[in-house]
């Protein structure tokens, strides 16, 4: 099996240098490019799902194409995106912590 050379990730790497062209005013995402899926872009956005919807809208992705669950035992929320664009794949992610309901909060406080 040959080691995949950097033009293996055109794709990806040719819709960055368009977003970051078409887009410089927008948040910046975590980036992800890898030889596992060679055609694949991922932003991801941790803590603010105010970026993710700014790309989200920027990109024109429907709203209701966005995937939403949860993870890390409920404290997580997730949303997600797909599209093509330019021949390559994107992966839109966005990350938030969910509040504590009121209750357990109060007690983690009293606990203190």
């Amino acid at each position: 099996m040959s080691t995949p050379t950097l033009s293996a990730l055109g794709a990806p790497l040719r819709l960055l240098r368009m977003f970051s062209t078409e887009y410089p005013h927008l948040p910046a995402p975590c980036l992800d490019v890898s030889t596992v899926y060679p055609d694949l872009l991922t932003l991801s956005f941790h803590s603010d799902l105010g970026g993710f919807e700014a790309w989200r809208d920027a990109l024109s992705i429907a709203v209701e194409t966005v995937s939403h669950h949860v993870q890390g035992d409920g404290r997580t929320q997730v949303l997600e995106a797909e599209a093509d664009y330019a021949g390559a794949r994107l992966h839109l992610v966005g990350y938030a912590k969910i509040p504590a309901p009121e209750a357990v909060r109060s007690r983690a406080e009293v606990g203190s």
